[in-house]
Formats: C-alpha cells, sequence, structure tokens
C-alpha cells in the first residue's frame, strides 16, 4: 500500500516539474503514460530502486515484443529520462544494450494537385480553411490547430507559426487566396469573442509565463485562437474556464472522410498536405534551401526526401514495357 501511494505521489511530482517547464499538456500526457508503463512492466516497483539495466529492459521489450517505431522508442526513453533526471534526481548516466527500433526508410505519401483538389472540393467551413492552410502554407496539423489571430499577418502575406516542432518558430507565406476568406472568418470569431467577453469568458491559455506577466493578454482579441473549439472547457491544469483551440481529432476526421469521397487510395492523412505542398513547390522550380525554410527543417537532408519523391516520379524513368510489346502510345 505505501508503495502504490508513493507512486501515485510520484507521477503528481513528474506533472509538476513538467508543468513548471511549460512542456505541452501533449507532452505532459505522453510522459505519464510512459512512466506508468515503465512502472507497470517491472511489476509496480518504484523507480528509484531500478537501474540502467532496468530501463535498458523496458527499451529493448518495446522494440523487440512490441515492434514500436524509433520515434516511439525515443519518446519512451525522453520520459524515463526525465523522471530520473528532474523528479527522482538520479539521473541515470549512460544506457546501454538497447535493442533499437528500427526507422523503416519510407518516401512520404503525396497527393497529385488533382487529387488535393477533389479533397478539398469534399471539405467545408472550418475543416476546408485548416486544410487549405496545411497544403497552401506546408503547417503541421497541430501547428496549423495553434495558430493565433495576430500569427496571421495580413499586410505582409506571411503566418507567424510560432513554438513549431522543437520549439522554433518561423515565417511561411499566406496564399493570397486565402486572404478574404481568412478576413470573412476573424470577423465571425470576433464576434464569438466578444459574446465570451459580455459572459464573463474570454480568456486563452497562454504560452510560458506570459498569464502572470501580462495579466490582461489572455482576453485580449490576438491572442484568441484562428481555429477555436466549439464548447468552453475546463483547463486541465489551472482549472480556468477557457476556449482552447479546435480538437484537432475532428480535422483529421473530416480530412479522412474527404479522402474517401475524393476516391483517393493513397494511405494519406492531414499531414500528406504538407508533402504534397513541399512536393509542389519544388516541381514549380522553387529553391530547395527556400522550401527547406518554409517547412521548418534544421537539416537539409530532411528536405531532400521530396527529391527522391520528384525523381521517382513516371516521367523521370522511361519503362521498357511498350518497346518489348511493340506498343505505341497516343502523345
Amino acid at each position: 500500500m505505501n508503495n502504490a501511494k508513493e507512486i501515485v505521489l510520484l507521477i503528481k511530482a513528474l506533472q509538476f516539474e513538467i508543468a513548471t517547464r511549460h512542456y505541452s499538456i501533449r507532452t505532459e500526457q505522453a510522459y505519464v503514460a510512459w512512466v506508468k508503463r515503465f512502472i507497470v512492466f517491472h511489476h509496480y516497483k518504484h523507480p528509484k530502486t531500478l537501474s540502467n539495466i532496468d530501463v535498458s529492459a523496458f527499451l529493448s521489450d518495446l522494440a523487440v515484443n512490441h515492434k514500436v517505431t524509433a520515434s516511439t522508442q525515443n519518446q519512451a526513453l525522453n520520459a524515463i529520462v526525465f523522471l530520473y533526471n528532474h523528479v527522482l534526481l538520479q539521473p541515470l548516466g549512460m544506457i546501454n544494450g538497447i535493442s533499437r527500433a528500427k526507422t523503416p526508410s519510407k518516401l512520404p505519401v503525396v497527393l497529385s494537385r488533382m487529387e488535393v483538389r477533389e479533397v478539398l472540393k469534399n471539405l467545408s467551413g472550418i475543416s476546408w480553411i485548416a486544410a487549405c492552410i496545411m497544403y497552401g502554407s506546408g503547417l503541421r496539423l497541430l501547428e496549423c490547430a495553434r495558430l493565433r489571430v495576430h500569427d496571421i499577418d495580413f499586410h505582409h502575406r506571411v503566418i507567424n507559426v510560432r513554438n513549431g516542432k522543437g520549439g522554433k518558430d518561423r515565417i511561411v507565406t499566406l496564399p493570397d487566396e486565402l486572404l478574404i476568406i481568412l478576413q470573412r472568418h476573424l470577423n465571425h470569431l470576433k464576434n464569438i469573442h466578444e459574446k465570451d467577453l459580455a459572459n464573463g469568458f474570454g480568456n486563452v491559455h497562454l504560452p510560458n509565463a506570459l498569464a502572470r506577466k501580462y495579466p490582461n493578454a489572455a482576453s485580449s482579441w490576438g491572442w484568441q485562437y484562428l481555429f477555436p473549439a466549439a464548447r468552453i472547457s475546463t483547463d486541465p491544469r489551472s482549472g480556468e474556464k477557457q476556449r482552447h483551440h479546435i480538437d484537432i481529432s475532428s480535422i483529421q476526421k473530416a480530412v479522412k472522410k474527404a479522402m474517401r469521397a475524393a476516391n483517393i487510395v493513397k494511405p494519406a492523412s492531414c499531414h500528406t498536405f504538407r508533402h504534397s505542398f513541399a512536393t509542389h513547390l519544388l516541381e514549380n522550380g522553387a529553391d530547395i534551401r527556400t522550401v527547406q525554410e518554409q517547412l521548418g527543417h534544421t537539416d537539409l537532408r530532411t528536405t531532400q526526401i521530396y527529391t527522391h519523391v520528384l525523381k521517382r516520379g513516371g516521367r523521370a524513368v522511361k519503362s521498357p514495357l511498350g518497346d518489348t510489346l511493340g506498343i505505341k502510345l497516343p502523345d
């Protein structure tokens, strides 16, 4: 019983340390889940009684028996290292003997322009605008959902992506075709925000310590989400009633439905819009460094994967089938 109480306190301490470092709620949920799984794997032994060998055994089990991807195994490792470094204050040091999960070499799924057009035709409302931004500006789904009103710069026709993957900021293009549509969308959102304020709400979650530094910022128009949730909810950390950003699963479901309606058989998702954005930019003759900046890649080699997609296109290699069969297709 005492051990169970200690583990409950350990999880609470883990949540506290994550929150004080301003990690996202998604990171907190993932880290807590991995630490719990680590404890269960070792038959509810308290982590302070375990060693590097036990950590290695857990991570190897994920790769060998559960066939997780390399990124999933790395996330589990990061969660456990965080636990030992910042909660238990028992740094693990080198962890040897881990059976590493293999990272498969896969080319990204890319839609043709016609396929993108057909998918967009089967979307409407918020999901349509979000999909247009993901394809037109190369944003990740979560980056899109977290956009604030002041991130849209109509004058310079850019979108400011803040705290993207890896905590990096970047500036991307704002498609001209969305200017009027976004202005109308914002006018609609402002009416909703004013009603929230009149009803005693209107606050949103602010990153890091901005809420303490600028007490009135949470209710200001500029900090409101570009894609707000339909309902006001309770912040899991502060307990305050706020209007959070839209649940990304609703966009994912809408896009999946649109893919089926467009008869897209490729294993495509919201992230496919980003892959298609990069590939189509390169097809249009854009410099790969420009594409790298738009996508926010640190390493150019990550962006170069899209050149492989182009090289493997139908026009890159002429099949010998026609010559072999003596068939000449019309031009």
